[in-house]
């Protein structure tokens, strides 16, 4: 994902928002299966690199987590989002693959 460089105090704000995280927006990842879920930011480039952690084996989660696009929450948080990055049609986060490199078992 990609913060915008031209909002003004940028990462200050997306810090803000993630640490004031709407109850039921957490619960509803919870929901999903997800255990762990970081955000890391490269400050020079602005650039956003998530990982989550999902429990295994788990039908009903497995089926909310591919659900979670649709949640009324979810397009909020988006929308609330929406001016701090870039984003596709509908305010959802732009978002690439980052191919694995390495991996230590």
């Amino acid at each position: 994902m990609q913060l915008r460089a031209d909002f003004p105090g940028v990462v200050a704000e997306y810090r803000k928002r993630h640490d004031e995280i709407w109850p039921e927006l957490a619960q509803a990842l919870r929901e999903a299966g997800i255990f762990d879920y970081s955000i890391f930011l490269d400050e020079a480039t602005l650039a956003l690199f998530a990982v989550l952690k999902r429990r295994p084996g788990d039908a009903a989660a497995d089926a909310r987590f591919a659900a979670l696009d649709t949640l009324p929450v979810m397009r909020r948080w988006w929308d609330h989002m929406a001016p701090l990055m870039r984003v596709e049609p509908g305010n959802k986060p732009l978002q690439w693959p980052l191919p694995s490199m390495f991996h230590l078992p």
